[in-house]
């Protein structure tokens, strides 16, 4: 059996923009996506902590040391600027993977950036 496990996640991200009119995507700081392991065009699930919104959208490489995290397209529609989210990107693993696996967390600053 195939299971899908949590790969890795950017815990409490503050969003820096939002862009309506833009093909849709989340542009995220390259630190953050390298140090928790998400690579560009990689599926992810948002979870917005302030208003519950729940989505799933694809990644975009942002500058790096920037702290940007801007919901592009529709998933500008469920976030505002100051909100707290939360990024997961998940794999699939047979169920002994499952169960050895230990998934990759980044806790970013205030700012977005990497505790050092």
């Amino acid at each position: 059996m195939i299971i899908q496990v949590l790969k890795s996640k950017i815990h409490r991200v503050k969003v820096t923009q939002a862009e309506l009119n833009y093909v849709g995507s989340i542009t995220i700081d390259e630190d953050l996506i390298d140090a928790a392991n998400i690579i560009p065009n990689e599926k992810v699930q948002i979870v917005n902590n302030n208003n519950g919104a729940r989505f799933e959208t694809y990644v975009i490489k942002g500058e790096r040391g920037s702290g940007i995290v801007c919901l592009n397209g529709s998933c500008a529609r469920l976030a505002q600027v100051g909100d707290i989210v939360i990024v997961m990107s998940f794999g699939s693993l047979t169920m002994e993977e499952g169960r050895k696996y230990q998934p990759i967390l980044v806790f970013p600053d205030d700012n977005n950036r990497l505790i050092k």
